[in-house]
């Protein structure tokens, strides 16, 4: 290992062993107070600081640092139009919900959204349905999370000689765990920070996960403005960058083998991820690490990307590129172009972009409207997001949280536009696997800086956005299984003891399901993120916000919200994959499917809620009435101290 790839390293371990530390101490902490209020919520103690950095860390996951980097890379400058209506996400969340759901969640001691839904209707299906509806689409949400993790870990070990040992040594003893599209770096580093993540979420519940989204949160905000402040540097200002995209066409992407030229088949070779090689005068760049196994000649097809701009092709050429070795023969399989863009200079910076399915580009005019609506509905009607709002302290925590989040959002978003702009210059030829542009760009702008040491800090940032969203979502469909299906409904007498052992039990479980989806990652993993989280939205903001709202609202209407609005949400997806054959829905009158299914949300729990008998009056009373200043003195759990 290279003294550069040492020094990255450290000071990545260095930042795991302070995480680690957290959740010990977290654990200390919480061992001294009640199991489910400690466990799930922290005791509801949460401070600005707290509120706002586990709120934003959370919020800022796998997508914004995987997902929205990739998409960025692969389709320009449109991207600051897609992610526009986010900056103002907490005003919306945080001032519609945060209050009101502080105050019932106190009142009543619900320590989960479905605990909310229970006390408020009294009802013992709805709780089970929208747990199971929250558990199944948080597991797939991970599944992101866990591969921005292992694509992390893979590209900081790559260069470790111990990890290519196990590596090679995976892929030849066991094959059959590599599934096809996946490299045995990538299975290896998926096991590491599985049990990594399992092992400290389980060990330190909520108050390690904010204590870790704390340290998180500013490793994210700092690594960000450093990533900005290198890229712009390095690419020669923004005016430049944006006039050498300018000149891009979209690159061809395709597979390619490779054959060993001699006949000696005793030693394994190892052709790196993002390998160059030529073909002629045609300029290519491997995405996967291609392995020829002892005893055989060939490799499995990997996927490659070809150059075509020119100017492309002579900045790699004149930055220098190490050629494969002689006895390695590469063989193109397939090579195809992308289906909008294609031999067409300036798509990197007009709208609706460049895409390589979508023949409309990636952000025709009517999905850029539904999207101004869609991050303040998705991030609003985000479970993960409630529970933190369930756990502030009071109303002056939450008002000054609101206006932290929104200029850390600002921070954040509005950087990354432009540094992974500035990548698609810096760094060309990841088509095939945009998703690992952040950790790639990470090592480069250390590496252009000459400060090695630099990029495990830079890593650490999309490192945890992965954690403290993986954390959160794991303890909340434990929170969930166990609180509100085997606590309310199996066992109501458990021992805490016995609730400790089922949750840990039950974070394995979710840990090992999120493990085996990531074996097989998508290509870009904002589209898992998009659909997940529009039907966590479709499905639990209306009803929540309703049950706050609403007093007339009932248990019909809440049902016929939750399952009519997940429905029409999920029925334009499958709808879309029946006919397009990918995870591509039908947009009627090109709008997103979360503007849909959230109209049939509101439309179902209305009709549903008009057409039943209103809900008792005592319910009423108790979730409606502001008790008067001679019937409830203020305090942490009244109305006025909230």
């Amino acid at each position: 290992m290279s003294s550069e790839a040492a020094a990255s390293l450290g000071a990545f371990l260095l930042y795991t062993a302070a995480v680690l530390a957290l959740a010990w101490l977290a654990h200390r902490v919480g061992s001294r107070k009640s199991f489910l209020s400690e466990y799930f919520l922290g005791s509801r103690s949460l401070g600005m600081v707290a509120l706002a950095l586990t709120f934003g860390a959370t919020s800022a996951s796998a997508g914004s640092f995987a997902g929205f980097p990739s998409l960025i890379y692969a389709h320009g400058w449109v991207l600051a139009l897609w992610i526009a209506s986010y900056m103002v996400f907490p005003l919306c969340g945080m001032g519609l919900l945060g209050k009101r759901l502080n105050h019932v969640a106190r009142r009543t001691g619900a320590i989960t959204v479905p605990d909310v839904l229970r006390a408020r209707f009294e009802s013992r299906a709805l709780p089970l349905i929208s747990t199971v509806l929250l558990a199944l689409l948080l597991t797939v949400y991970l599944i992101p999370q866990f591969t921005l993790a292992s694509l992390i870990v893979q590209q900081l070990l790559g260069n470790v000689n111990a990890f290519q040992r196990m590596a090679l040594g995976l892929a030849h003893t066991m094959p059959w765990i590599v599934p096809t599209g996946s490299s045995a770096e990538y299975v290896l580093g998926l096991v590491l920070f599985s049990v990594l993540v399992v092992g400290y979420t389980a060990f330190g519940g909520f108050r390690a996960v904010v204590w870790t989204d704390i340290l998180q949160g500013f490793v994210m905000v700092a690594g960000v403005l450093v990533m900005l402040v290198l890229a712009l540097w390095q690419a020669g200002g923004l005016r430049n960058a944006t006039a050498m995209m300018t000149d891009m066409e979209p690159p061809r992407l395709g597979e390619v083998t490779f054959v060993r030229a001699d006949s000696m088949q005793r030693e394994g070779i190892r052709v790196a991820v993002d390998s160059w090689f030529t073909v002629g005068d045609r300029l290519f760049r491997t995405n996967e690490t291609a392995f020829i196994v002892p005893g055989t000649r060939t490799s499995a097809p990997v996927k490659m990307v070809e150059i075509v701009t020119p100017q492309e092709k002579a900045r790699v050429k004149q930055h220098g590129f190490t050629p494969l070795p002689a006895a390695i023969i590469p063989e193109l399989q397939s090579v195809r172009s992308y289906a909008r863009g294609a031999d067409e200079p300036g798509v990197y910076v007009s709208a609706p972009g460049p895409s390589p399915t979508d023949p409309d580009g990636f952000l025709p005019f009517g999905l850029a409207v539904s999207f101004f609506a869609f991050w303040a509905l998705s991030g609003t009607g985000q479970p993960g997001n409630m529970v933190r709002l369930m756990a502030f302290s009071n109303t002056v925590t939450l008002r000054r949280a609101i206006a932290s989040l929104s200029i850390y959002f600002t921070l954040i978003y509005v950087p990354l536009v432009i540094i992974f702009c500035c990548a698609r210059v810096l760094s060309p030829g990841l088509d095939h696997t945009p998703d690992r542009i952040m950790p790639v760009m990470a090592f480069l702008l250390a590496d252009g800086a000459h400060v090695p040491w630099l990029a495990g800090l830079l890593i650490a940032a999309p490192f945890a956005a992965a954690m403290s969203t993986v954390d959160s979502f794991m303890l909340m469909i434990t929170s969930s299984v166990v609180r509100d299906i085997y606590q309310q409904n199996v066992r109501p007498s458990a021992r805490e003891r016995t609730l400790k052992r089922m949750s840990y039990a039950c974070i394995i479980t979710v840990g090992v399901l999120a493990t085996a989806g990531a074996l097989y990652p998508p290509q870009f993993l904002q589209y898992i993120i998009v659909f997940t989280g529009g039907g966590l939205a479709v499905a639990f903001l209306g009803p929540v916000a309703l049950a706050l709202y609403w007093p007339r609202f009932n248990t019909i209407g809440a049902l016929a919200s939750i399952i009519g609005g997940f429905a029409a949400y999920l029925a334009l997806y499958v709808l879309g994959f029946a006919t397009l054959g990918a995870i591509t829905p039908v947009r009627p009158l090109g709008l997103d499917p979360l503007i849909w299914g959230f109209v049939a949300s509101l439309g179902c729990a209305t009709i549903g809620t008009l057409a039943s008998p209103p809900p008792p009056d005592r319910l009423v009373r108790q979730f409606f009435h502001v008790p008067t200043a001679r019937t409830a003195a203020p305090g942490p759990e009244s109305a006025e101290g909230l």
